[in-house]
């Protein structure tokens, strides 16, 4: 595709500066990832809401065209590899391409950028599914499960996966030494166990004080104030 206009998700969700990344998203833990990292690096954007409960909004044709795992958040880049306009999707292939266009939050070579990459596929692989089912079990329809073995699995699996995160802040503020991309994938989930899902208690967050730390530091940049404001 040679220009914006080319992209059929362009004609639902019209750009009003098509110069800048048109970004698609919802508030969610996936969604404010790249919202965060885009204000972290101060890329100028234009963001679209993208209802995940309103089928006419992800299943169509238009958002489908653009990601066709029809998940959010998803995003254009006008200025992408070689001048032309990419669309991408998929959180860590955005925080990656986003450090990598701005040399920012993501190391471009050695050992740091592959450690910060191997935390970065740990939320993916780990902690967006787990924490997600927490959420699922404990504050959505399946609370309404009676049987307690798939709630007791994605509880002690979520703790398991903090005493990781434990362990590795121990004498660091963030996950791999300076602040990253990886940050930016793991501090949203910690969040909504906190805020939304109000699961601390039962994932054992609550007496696990780096983790506390780290969260509070996190929330207290500003990038990651406005990013979670993005898409509410």
């Amino acid at each position: 595709m040679t220009s914006l206009a080319d992209f059929p998700i362009t004609r639902r969700w019209p750009a009003t500066r098509p110069e800048v990344i048109q970004l698609y998203t919802l508030n969610t833990p996936n969604g404010i990832k790249t919202s965060i990292m885009l204000e972290e690096c101060g890329l100028e954007y234009e963001a679209h809401r993208i209802s995940i409960g309103d089928p006419e909004d992800q299943f169509t044709p238009e958002y489908l065209s653009l990601n066709p795992n029809n998940k959010i958040p998803a995003m254009i880049d006008p200025n992408g590899p070689d001048g032309q306009p990419m669309g991408l999707w998929e959180t860590g292939a955005m925080l990656i391409y986003l450090g990598d266009k701005t040399g920012k939050f993501l190391p471009a070579s050695g050992a740091a950028r592959y450690h910060t990459i191997q935390w970065l596929m740990w939320q993916m692989g780990g902690v967006g599914p787990m924490f997600g089912q927490v959420g699922f079990f404990h504050r959505y329809k399946g609370k309404e499960i009676e049987d307690p073995r798939p709630r007791t699995r994605y509880f002690n699996e979520a703790n398991r996966l903090m005493r990781v995160l434990e362990k590795q802040l121990e004498g660091r503020d963030w996950i791999t030494g300076d602040y990253s991309i990886a940050d930016m994938a793991v501090g949203p989930w910690l969040r909504t166990i906190r805020v939304n899902y109000e699961a601390e208690r039962e994932t054992g967050m609550d007496a696990l004080p780096n983790v506390q730390a780290y969260l509070e530091r996190f929330l207290a940049r500003p990038a990651v104030q406005r990013g979670i404001l993005v898409g509410a």
